[in-house]
């Protein structure tokens, strides 16, 4: 094998290495490399590298790349009309191209070989070119180790040292951080290399490669250089090898897979190439290593999973100790219907499908395949049918997701430029730790063919979310979207367009293009949310599509509160299309959001258009009654009650009163007394009818108007009450009830009213009120024949005579007439009445029987003509004895009674007059307030009443008490008949008694 020279080729960074290649970290002492211009134009012709160049391409060139959304799209020129009834399945994984620099570098070369590390891309091309670029396509240097094609490239696990494979027949492994770099000559075409596991942190800097040669080849860094093993050879081209650990596995061309223990230096097992298998230089192996003891091998169209364990212990140690201490087991090994350009283990999740019958157990294992459907069928490469040997055109390669078993999980197509002219072998598939690509999470794939690099991801809610938007099933894309936290929706920037407003809106604008207004209205609040904006735009949306009221249930009143004009125009058209909506709407809405005056006048405008009646004579038609229920609804809101007032009257509404009450409303219901009074009847009907005790003069209305009479002026209701009399007569009688004075002036009219409806009370007004004309009362009496009041006005007239000839001839009742004589206190009418009644026995008869002081029985009897028949004198005459006998014996028993009564109190008040009393020294005089006893010669004076003042405190006794108080006292002193004698003058002195019980009944004195 060869030894180790130095690196030929240039470093065609973006910016100039400031550490060139240094003789002192080359392997075996070799010369530095020329160093390559990154500008010179021969190189720029083989690495078509020069970036300001590639910025200045035309856009056409963009437009050639296809949508990398992965949605299983039809291959070009297939007939569309065979998928138009098939509903397409939503992608298993999503899919990129990978942008910034790489899409200039291959516009002028092409991708051979890939090695991805945890944070960069190794990027062989065609030219011998490596390109380190990052995940989001930033190129971080350039390098050409190669003078021609890239056949295969590792990274260490730190990525630092980059290992690739040419056909020119050198290996080379470069430091991306550090000077070291190492260069190997093998001579032949290397198709594979497989750096050690920990390389950058072992000295050894082992490596193994294999090519044309057939030869593996370890390599391993000693004192003296490096060290070459031959690990395996003589069974054809090396084809692909893959260090895991302290095991090593590569493919041969003729025999299979082989796999070695660098430990024990053993080749541990054998695993046969599939029968049959196609050329290995057109259908590539792949191997993949799943972990530490499980081995992925992908070859054509087969795949083999081989699990690697220890080998357990035998009985005979002899036998064992030239055995591998491992042995492989084959798990799973099954056949496919397409080719395979690369495998790797499954660990990207699986798409939220919608049919729950294609949900799979994620817990299962499965694998990724990179799919070639292969269009030759390579069994007739010796025919001389030029046609049959032309090469076919390729079909799209697909991403598969299959299960251990072989089962077909999903299938996604990619749209890979030029897919038509790659083969097999032009695509490289590897896999990338997620946590270092941004704004992703889990881990992702790369898929590179020679003009693409393709990012697979897997898919999120959010790519979901997208999918069921773009295929319009806008009901689970909301649900799901409502789902995402608030660390999904940040995770990816902003991405306004998988908002539920954004897609809301959307589905809005599809419900509202297929007519479905009914469904485009429920859905806005929970689109418009607290979004006045929104909000407004769609109700003019909908206003404008004549279907304004399919969203006026939904359109909100509070949290958030729209422009007036928005409520104005919904009102408005319920004014005009549907006025039980506007009255339910006025009651429900809150009355802060619309302008009230605006509506007040739109309906009453219509109120005025509609049929309706005016007057109180009959009920207004259903249309005016909505209105007048919905003006009386605003002005109340409103603050007029005074205007809601007369609608309130004219619809019957119970709470009237209160209303009036409440709001002070009585300068208002001036002009209304009318309806008023009419409404208030309809109530009192209302209530008999339902059984409730009522009479009709308990009018609450009538009461309302005479308690009120200073802001409803009686004759103001008088005015309007004159065309409804019984009305008139009502509120008359109660307002004369409470003062008869307060309508006097309408005396005349109400003897009227009385005689009209209540004849009955009319003699009980005649006798209260003395404000009418008698004239004027007498005829209402006389032309409806009212006797009894004709009588009683006669009698307030004066004319005595004629109305007890009323009374007799028209009536005929003794009663009526003796009460009237009684009343009158006239002599000559009792002489009338006694005349008149000589010839009448009936008339004889009843005066017998009501006779008093009034008539003398005897002046009656003695009236009586002999002969005249008198039915019940008789009786009458017993009677009057037996009356005038009780009358006597009743003043005998008075007078017995009253005589025994004056006795006893004469008795009482002489025992108390006479009885003494105790009296003390300090006994104050009442009058002046000093003592009774202040000196000896005071003359007191005693009552019967035992009061005791000093007689010089009494008016009059001045005289007597100036006289010398011995000789006072010697007449006081003299005897019996002296001090009655004294006191007999004293008495005379003081006529009025007692003057202490004088002053307290004047008061004057307390």
């Amino acid at each position: 094998m060869a030894d180790a020279a130095p690196i030929d080729g240039p470093v065609l960074d973006p910016w100039q290495d400031p550490h060139p290649f240094s003789p002192d970290v080359l392997p075996n002492g070799s010369n530095p490399s020329e160093s390559v211009d990154s500008e010179d134009a021969t190189q720029e012709s083989e690495s078509g590298e020069d970036e300001s160049a590639s910025r200045e391409k035309d856009d056409d060139e963009e437009g050639e790349e296809d949508d990398m959304e992965g949605e299983g799209e039809e291959d070009e020129g297939e007939d569309e009309d065979d998928y138009e009834d098939e509903e397409e399945d939503e992608p298993t994984l999503k899919y990129e191209r990978m942008g910034g620099a790489v899409n200039d570098l291959l516009k002028k070369d092409s991708a051979s070989a890939l090695a991805v590390s945890n944070k960069l891309l190794a990027l062989g091309t065609h030219n011998g070119i490596v390109h380190i670029v990052d995940l989001t396509g930033k190129r971080i240097k350039s390098y050409k180790p190669h003078q021609a094609s890239v056949s295969d490239a590792e990274f260490d696990s730190t990525a630092d040292f980059v290992a690739t494979a040419s056909i020119d027949g050198q290996v080379v492994i470069q430091s991306l951080s550090t000077h070291e770099s190492y260069m190997f000559d093998m001579k032949r075409p290397i198709r594979t290399v497989a750096l050690e596991p920990n390389f950058a942190k072992k000295s050894t800097r082992s490596f193994v490669c294999g090519g044309m040669a057939g030869t593996l080849v370890l390599r391993e860094k000693g004192w003296l250089g490096h060290k070459e093993t031959v690990l395996h050879s003589g069974e054809g081209p090396v084809w692909h090898v893959r260090w895991r650990e302290h095991l090593i596995a590569w493919a041969n061309d003729s025999q299979g897979v082989r796999i070695y223990d660098t430990q024990s230096q053993m080749r541990i097992t054998f695993i046969e190439r599939p029968a049959d298998s196609p050329r290995a230089d057109l259908f590539k192996c792949t191997l993949y290593w799943q972990d530490n003891t499980t081995l992925l091998i992908a070859w054509a169209d087969h795949i083999k999973i081989a699990h690697i364990r220890e080998r357990p212990p035998t009985a005979t140690a002899s036998g064992s100790s030239n055995q591998p201490p491992f042995i492989v087991e084959i798990t799973a090994a099954f056949q496919l219907d397409c080719m395979i350009s690369g495998i790797v283990s499954n660990s990207l999740s699986m798409p939220r499908s919608l049919d729950t019958s294609s949900v799979q157990d994620e817990t299962l294992p499965s694998f990724l395949i990179l799919a070639y459907q292969t269009p030759d069928t390579y069994g007739d490469e010796m025919t001389e049918d030029r046609t049959r040997q032309a090469r076919k055109t390729a079909e799209r390669p697909e991403l598969r997701i299959i299960t251990h078993t072989g089962e077909e999980l999903s299938a996604d197509a990619l749209g890979v430029t030029n897919y038509q002219a790659w083969s097999c072998n032009d695509y490289v598939m590897a896999e990338v730790d997620g946590p270092n690509l941004p704004g992703t999470s889990g881990r992702c794939h790369i898929v590179i063919s020679p003009k693409d690099i393709v990012i697979v991801r897997p898919r999120g809610r959010k790519d979901h979310i997208l999918w069921l938007v773009d295929h319009q099933r806008y009901d689970e894309a909301l649900d799901e979207v409502e789902k995402l936290d608030e660390d999904e929706c940040s995770a990816e920037g902003d991405q306004s367009e998988i908002s539920p407003i954004a897609i809301g809106e959307r589905y809005i604008r599809h419900l509202v293009a297929e007519g479905n207004f009914a469904k485009a209205a429920s859905l806005c609040p929970r689109v418009c949310g607290t979004d006045v904006e929104r909000w407004e735009s769609w109700i003019f949306v909908f206003a404008q599509s004549q279907q304004l009221q399919t969203i006026i249930p939904h359109v909100p009143t509070e949290a958030p509160q729209l422009d007036h004009l928005v409520y104005e125009m919904i009102l408005a058209h319920f004014l005009v299309h549907d006025r039980q909506s506007l009255m339910r709407t006025i009651k429900e809405w809150p009355k802060s959001i619309y302008d009230i005056s605006t509506v007040i006048v739109a309906v009453q405008a219509e109120l005025e258009r509609s049929p309706s009646s005016s007057t109180s004579k009959s009920l207004p038609a259903p249309d005016a009654v909505i209105l007048m229920e919905c003006l009386a609804e605003l002005y109340t809101a409103n603050r007029q009650y005074g205007k809601a007032l007369p609608f309130f009257l004219r619809l019957r509404r119970q709470n009237v009163f209160e209303l009036i009450r409440e709001h002070n409303l009585f300068t208002d219901v001036k002009d209304q007394v009318l309806l008023l009074i009419e409404f208030d009847q309809e109530l009192l009907e209302r209530r008999k009818q339902e059984g409730a005790e009522g009479e009709v003069t308990s009018s609450e209305a009538i009461a309302l108007l005479v308690d009120h009479i200073h802001s409803i002026p009686i004759v103001r209701v008088v005015q309007q009450l004159r065309d409804r009399p019984f009305y008139l007569f009502l509120y008359l009688d109660a307002l004369f009830k409470k003062d008869s004075q307060l309508g006097s002036e309408f005396a005349d009219l109400q003897v009227t009213l009385f005689a009209e409806f209540a004849t009955h009370r009319l003699i009980d007004y005649l006798r209260a009120s003395t404000s009418y004309n008698l004239e004027a009362a007498y005829n209402e009496c006389k032309n409806r024949d009212l006797v009894t009041e004709m009588v009683f006005l006669l009698g307030r007239m004066g004319n005595n005579k004629k109305a007890l000839t009323l009374i007799i001839e028209r009536l005929g009742d003794v009663h009526m007439a003796i009460e009237f004589a009684k009343e009158q206190s006239d002599d000559d009418l009792w002489e009338d009445l006694l005349k008149y009644s000589e010839t009448r026995p009936t008339f004889i008869r009843g005066l017998l029987e009501n006779v008093g002081a009034e008539i003398d029985p005897i002046r009656l009897i003695r009236r009586i003509k002999n002969g005249l028949e008198i039915p019940g004198l008789k009786e009458a005459l017993i009677k009057i004895l037996h009356d005038f006998h009780l009358q006597i014996s009743l003043m005998e028993g008075c007078q017995t009674i009253l005589n025994g009564d004056s006795s006893d109190l004469a008795k009482t008040r002489s025992k108390g007059q006479n009885s003494g009393f105790f009296m003390k020294s300090r006994t104050m005089c009442v009058l002046c307030t000093q003592p009774l006893q202040r000196s000896p010669q005071d003359l007191l004076l005693l009552f019967l009443c035992h009061h005791v003042v000093h007689a010089s405190c009494v008016d009059g006794m001045t005289d007597i008490y100036n006289e010398e108080p011995t000789e006072g006292i010697n007449v006081l002193v003299s005897g019996v008949s002296a001090k009655i004698a004294f006191a007999s003058v004293i008495r005379a002195k003081i006529p009025q008694g007692c003057p202490v019980c004088y002053r307290r009944s004047e008061g004057n004195l307390m």
